[in-house]
């Protein structure tokens, strides 16, 4: 993502307290790849640079934390988490797994509205890739499957959806960088979603569908991780 782009996201109004704009502007460095992993979070600083107070920037820095995207070290303070290889293989495996069933069981209450809107983010992605932008590609992505999950009627299994995804929020970026060859194929496994979603297909093909499409993206990565 620009400079242009990442202040222009930061600038939009963004409604609630100071800890709230303090925690969107911050998340959105850090998903960017502004804030790289290990980077040290300063809290004066940042308030500083946002024009707030040092307390709502504790606040927002301990909500990253609780989601896993700030680790507090001592004699350091603050830091973006790293990428652990081994806690995003487990966290992909369990997000196929929820968002699979999540997807399956929200698939009878998805409308031709809801199909629509998530086909028109999946042009918007295809678009994407002619100059790719691995950061826009992310959240196109992340809004593309936020329609096909967020109907579904069991909040336990929808809250576990939530937090695979934001646990993935500050190295999702990184992951179309390293495997932009994916992206592509991951449009396309889109539309067959959408398709099967459409047709009214078994709740089982849906879910074992949405598993390999999740199951995919690991896959390249982990190879292109071995071989590098």
């Amino acid at each position: 993502m620009t400079d242009a782009a990442l202040s222009e996201l930061e600038a939009v109004s963004v409604p609630g307290s100071k800890s709230e704009q303090a925690y969107q502007a911050v998340k959105a460095r850090i998903v960017a790849g502004t804030y790289t992993p290990g980077y040290r979070l300063v809290l004066n600083t940042i308030a500083k640079d946002l024009g707030v107070s040092v307390v709502p920037v504790r606040e927002a820095i301990r909500r990253l934390e609780a989601e896993g995207l700030v680790t507090f070290e001592r004699n350091v303070g603050a830091t973006v988490s790293g990428i652990d290889p081994t806690e995003y293989l487990y966290t992909m495996q369990t997000l196929s797994i929820v968002e699979g069933a999540a997807t399956a069981m929200s698939a009878p209450l998805i409308g031709a509205a809801d199909i629509d809107r998530a086909r028109a983010v999946n042009e918007e992605m295809r678009e994407c890739l002619e100059h790719f932008d691995p950061v826009r590609f992310t959240q196109l992505n992340r809004d593309f499957h936020s329609v096909l999950f967020e109907h579904c009627p069991n909040p336990h299994i929808l809250d576990l959806v939530h937090r695979g995804w934001n646990r993935l929020a500050s190295l999702r970026s990184s992951t179309f960088r390293f495997v932009p060859g994916r992206a592509r194929a991951s449009v396309d496994e889109h539309e067959e979603l959408l398709r099967l979603i459409e047709t009214g297909a078994e709740a089982d093909d849906i879910e074992k569908a949405a598993r390999l499409h999740r199951s995919a993206t690991l896959d390249a990565y982990l190879s292109q991780a071995q071989n590098s």
